[in-house]
């Protein structure tokens, strides 16, 4: 059976196994989106640019391979800087948080 659009809503917005955590390049471990999206507004520049660059994207990544919204990797893959991957996110998490 299909799972309905509330039951995907709360199945992505929740926290990750922990061993499926994102290690940040500054320290930081991320467990679910909004943890996500608050450290992308925050991040400084130089850890953004060594998760995000010419040969990786570890955030689309994560949330392809681990998260497993699509919706999301597509919006992240279209960000060319960090505020718009923070907004990308941010954006999705209030959608999704509306479904619950």
């Amino acid at each position: 059976m299909a799972e309905s659009a509330k039951q995907q809503a709360r199945r992505l917005l929740a926290d990750v196994p922990e061993e499926f955590v994102f290690r940040c390049g500054n320290g930081c471990i991320l467990h679910n989106m909004r943890e996500l999206a608050d450290e992308l507004k925050s991040m400084p520049e130089e850890t953004y640019a060594f998760h995000v660059n010419a040969e990786k994207n570890d955030f689309v990544n994560w949330v392809r391979d681990i998260i497993k919204d699509d919706t999301l990797v597509k919006a992240l893959q279209k960000a060319s800087s960090r505020s718009q991957a923070a907004s990308a996110v941010e954006n999705r998490v209030a959608s999704l948080a509306k479904k619950r």
